[in-house]
């Protein structure tokens, strides 16, 4: 799925996506490894994030999706201390967190996360 221009899309930074919440347990799989800049958007089926010079987003179901954290680091990045998105969400059995950074400020997630919830 491509980015369609009827949806608010945002700028942002994906930090990549652990299992079980480790940071050394990075998931690999279906191009979750790179990490990069990009821009993300949402609808009502689920969270998607295209990074600058690919052609397809990570797609983050909304059904998959079990926690929203907020956090300061992600995969082993730290983040000068600006607030990270995790998506908390099962894929083949497993529980992964994919980190984003979407905003400096935490405010600016927090609402991220209701409109996404609802």
């Amino acid at each position: 799925m491509k980015s369609r221009p009827d949806m608010n899309e945002e700028r942002g930074l994906y930090l990549g996506t652990e299992i079980d919440e480790k940071w050394w347990r990075r998931y690999t799989k279906d191009k979750l490894f790179a990490r990069g800049n990009g821009k993300y958007w949402y609808d009502d089926k689920a969270f998607y994030f295209l990074r600058d010079l690919t052609e397809e987003p990570i797609t983050i179901p909304l059904k998959n999706i079990i926690e929203f954290k907020i956090g300061r680091w992600h995969g082993g990045r730290w983040c000068c201390g600006y607030p990270v998105l995790k998506i908390i969400w099962l894929k083949d059995g497993l529980r992964l967190s994919s980190g984003f950074l979407i905003s400096k400020e935490i405010d600016d997630v927090e609402k991220t996360i209701s409109r996404i919830q609802r």
